[in-house]
């Protein structure tokens, strides 16, 4: 998936082949691995736009503003739980309404072909059709197959294990012979749901066990979020315990990432501009003191440049500093709204 949607040129000077940046994680996994290089859990959040050879659908942009969180160092339920509420927190942030998580583990699939003894090209293809829920294609692609008739079963299978809780009874049922990778892969994923209940009380979960977003580097429960007027994910993430092997350190690692500029066109949150303050131009020694005293408050101060045209109001400012009684002191600007 990445490197269909990175851009590719030509250094000139090293005749290399050089990749336009299509996703932020490798970045932050090099930081974790080269830089931070520490032992206990990590927590990073990062923002920056990246470019896509293909925009995710008609209309949107090829070069979304990316923003994520991901956690490294931990391997238990517990880190997916984190991220995924992290997330689901950050929509109620921003009054997103109707966001339904969706939740799969491609541990599943990945278990059944080892157990079906697939190999690569037969894996890829499957792959392809459980993507596209294609039973009929699926069946006809493993009646061509050497492999045990209780195995084409479950993979025929998978593809329909979709919907909500009873999901799960219906995957014990069919996955009764599996082999135990393939048991545990479901039972972690039926754990996540728990744990996400107790947390995000109300939570709308949808389980598609045959979802394989990201296979080939994500390493198990993959998860995407929706919302009922887009077509498409507004928020994806999962595990990649082997992202960080390219860089010599892989740790186990969860996390999630979405496009800043759709989440400004869904939010309907009206967000208060930060006031700013319009100093007159002036040498007065307290002026600047009061000055410098707003600023390390974290408050926006705009200095009046000597001859300048336009005031307080023209330059944005909704107060003004004014001298009271030989003080300065905050006041409002005249004719601000």
């Amino acid at each position: 998936d990445l490197d269909l949607q990175t851009f590719k040129l030509v250094d000139q000077l090293s005749g290399r082949t050089l990749g336009i940046r299509a996703d932020m994680t490798p970045q932050v996994a090099r930081i974790d691995a080269h830089q931070l290089q520490r032992e206990e859990p990590t927590r990073l959040c990062y923002i920056g736009t990246v470019l896509h050879t293909r925009p995710e659908s008609i209309g949107d942009s090829r070069s979304p503003l990316q923003v994520g969180a991901e956690l490294y160092g931990h391997g238990g339920v517990e880190s997916e739980v984190e991220i995924i509420a992290l997330m689901m927190q950050t929509f109620a942030a921003l009054e997103l309404e109707g966001v339904y998580l969706d939740l799969g583990n491609v541990d599943i699939y990945r278990s059944l072909a080892k157990q079906a003894g697939l190999d690569r090209e037969t894996e890829k293809l499957l792959f392809e059709m459980l993507q596209r829920k294609a039973v009929t294609e699926i069946n006809s692609l493993l009646d061509t197959l050497s492999i045990d008739a209780d195995i084409k079963t479950m993979l025929s299978g998978l593809a329909l294990l979709n919907g909500d809780e009873e999901v799960f009874a219906r995957a014990d049922k069919l996955f009764a012979g599996a082999s135990d990778e393939v048991k545990q892969a479901v039972a972690y994923l039926q754990e996540t749901a728990k744990l996400l209940k107790q947390r995000l009380p109300g939570i709308a979960m949808h389980f598609d066990l045959a979802e394989l977003h990201g296979y080939h580097y994500k390493t198990g429960v993959v998860f995407a979020a929706f919302v009922p007027q887009l077509g498409q994910a507004i928020a994806r993430g999962g595990r990649y315990d082997d992202i960080g092997r390219v860089f010599g350190r892989a740790r186990a690692a969860t996390g999630f990432s979405t496009d800043l500029k759709i989440l400004s066109r869904l939010s309907g949150k009206q967000f208060a501009a930060n006031e700013k303050i319009f100093a007159p131009a002036d040498n007065d020694v307290d002026l600047k003191a009061a000055i410098n005293k707003l600023r390390n408050e974290g408050r926006v101060v705009i200095e009046e440049l000597p001859g300048q045209k336009g005031g307080a109001v023209a330059m944005g400012c909704t107060g003004a500093l004014e001298k009271i009684d030989g003080e300065w002191k905050v006041v409002g600007a005249q004719g601000a709204q």
